[in-house]
């Protein structure tokens, strides 16, 4: 007898859940991390096709590392104090650091991060609303942004993946316009 593989049901994945203890109310989703190679190329990227701006840069000289904060806040609203930039960014929601391990970018022998999405397989995507996904499929075309899933191909209609200088997988989406 062989048994059906599946998901769990809308009320075993509630059943599955604990309600949040009173100690956590004030936490909050703060950053995700990916390594990169290059700052430069991946800085481009994230700052020119996906609109984001660079929060906060941190330098570790004794570890040989930067660490770079970017996200979807407005320009104005960025502290210029260096010290005080540290402190807002770090009280900013869903940001994105990339880390770079310094000489990676000049190294003919490295080969690169695992993006999570060959095997062993972990790590798959992170996502970007947009307003529109046709139109910014067709602004990363004149970009000539590398994709893995434009918005009409394979069963989810309405949403793409593209992929960032070192593989990482980007979602784009607008769940209001999609179609799955």
């Amino acid at each position: 007898m062989s048994t059906e593989i599946k998901g769990l049901t809308d009320e075993e994945a509630v059943a599955a859940c604990v309600a949040p203890d009173a100690s956590t109310q004030d936490f909050f989703f703060q950053q995700t991390m990916l390594r990169i190679k290059d700052p430069r190329e991946s800085l481009k990227f994230y700052t020119q096709v996906l609109g984001m701006r660079l929060l906060s840069k941190l330098d570790f000289p004794e570890m040989k590392f930067s660490l770079y904060f970017l996200g979807f806040e407005k320009e104005e609203d960025i502290p210029k104090d260096a010290e005080e930039r540290k402190k807002w960014t770090f009280r900013q929601k869903a940001t994105l650091e990339l880390t770079h391990n310094w000489g990676t970018e000049s190294d003919p022998d490295f080969k690169g991060h695992h993006n999570g999405n060959s095997d062993p397989r972990g790590f798959g995507h992170i996502g970007i609303r947009v307003p529109d996904v046709d139109a910014a499929c067709a602004y990363f075309e004149t970009l000539q942004v590398k994709f893995i899933k434009r918005p009409n191909d394979g069963k989810m209609k309405g949403l793409a993946f593209i992929q960032d200088p070192d593989g990482y997988w980007i979602e784009i989406l607008n769940y209001d316009n999609s179609k799955f």
